[in-house]
């Protein structure tokens, strides 16, 4: 591996012109990734790419007047200093944020790449390519916006944010909720068992402790193996069994770290004000993401919770 500061003038060109081919191809996988959900934006990274492209040829011209045609293979992960970044254009399906916002740090790392070659270049032809070049890149942010405002007219906007909100619901939303309900309720009866039957504070936190924490394995592994996201659109199992196996221990957590209070009394009043916020929290969500009226997923809600308290209650106390 070479220091940017001790490649040739040759090495400079070999490496720009990687790095557009580079480039080209990221974004050209991302408009192969963003196209099934979001083909204006698709259309827009289709037009970058292509930019790209006359970078390439622009570069590979002036190699050969200056250096003949052969081209060193020297690429980014070749030279210290560049950034790594993950192979985002690999990750089916791609979220548009995500891109957008990879797309923008690709484009400012380039333009100050071109910037420090051209500090570094004794040749004035290659320094005042490397110098136009990097004012491209600069303006490649206004030609998106450009492209963006042809492309994603009002409808296609609202079409695309729809489709986002719809994956974020389904990757995130969907098994973050399902955990959170879970750990919330399910623990519920286990927790308060223990506590009316021991009245040990320190007893009940760790039968709360457990419960949680094995619920949120359970939940994990179900959530994950559920489906592999192919079909359902659902992304990927290991992240959505992630999320709702860390929402289940959560919603566990919440009215079983009261009991860390020694007094009983004190702890159980407020694990049960924890559980009426959680249950709140859950018809939020429920209204907000799910489409479920406040009332109707107050009353679900908190009727489950109800009942299951109740039957830990009486089960403790016999």
């Amino acid at each position: 591996m070479k220091r940017f500061a001790d490649l040739s003038e040759q090495e400079i060109i070999a490496l720009a012109i990687s790095n557009e081919e580079e480039d080209n191809r990221i974004y050209r996988g991302f408009a192969d990734g963003l196209r099934p959900q979001y083909p204006k934006s698709a259309a827009m990274f289709e037009a970058m790419a292509d930019e790209e492209v006359n970078h390439r040829t622009w570069l590979f011209d002036l190699y050969r007047r200056k250096f003949g045609d052969y081209i060193p293979l020297i690429r980014r992960q070749d030279v210290k200093g560049f950034v790594r970044h993950k192979p985002l254009w690999l990750v089916r399906p791609l979220g548009l944020d995500e891109v957008r916002k990879y797309a923008e740090t690709m484009e400012y790392e380039t333009a100050r790449f071109y910037r420090r070659a051209a500090e570094l270049s004794r040749d004035a032809t290659i320094r005042q390519l490397l110098l136009k070049l990097a004012e491209a890149e600069d303006k490649h942010e206004a030609l998106a916006e450009r492209l963006e405002a042809e492309l994603l007219t009002t409808d296609a906007r609202a079409e695309e944010d729809a489709t986002a909100r719809r994956v974020f619901v389904l990757q995130y939303v969907q098994p973050g909720l399902a955990g959170l309900m879970d750990g919330s309720v399910s623990t519920l009866a286990p927790l308060f068992a223990a506590a009316f039957a021991t009245q040990n504070t320190w007893a009940t936190f760790l039968v709360g402790m457990a419960a949680s924490i094995g619920a949120g394995i359970s939940m994990g592994f179900a959530e994950a193996l559920s489906d592999d996201g192919s079909l359902t659109g659902r992304g990927s199992p290991w992240l959505r069994g992630g999320v709702c196996g860390l929402m289940t221990t959560v919603g566990g957590l919440g009215h079983t770290l009261p009991y860390l209070i020694p007094h009983f009394w004190t702890a159980t009043l407020v694990a049960f004000a924890v559980v009426i916020a959680e249950l709140a929290v859950i018809s939020w969500i429920r209204w907000k993401y799910m489409d479920t009226p406040l009332l109707s997923a107050t009353f679900q809600v908190v009727l489950g919770g109800v009942l299951v308290f109740l039957a830990g209650i009486l089960i403790g106390s016999a």
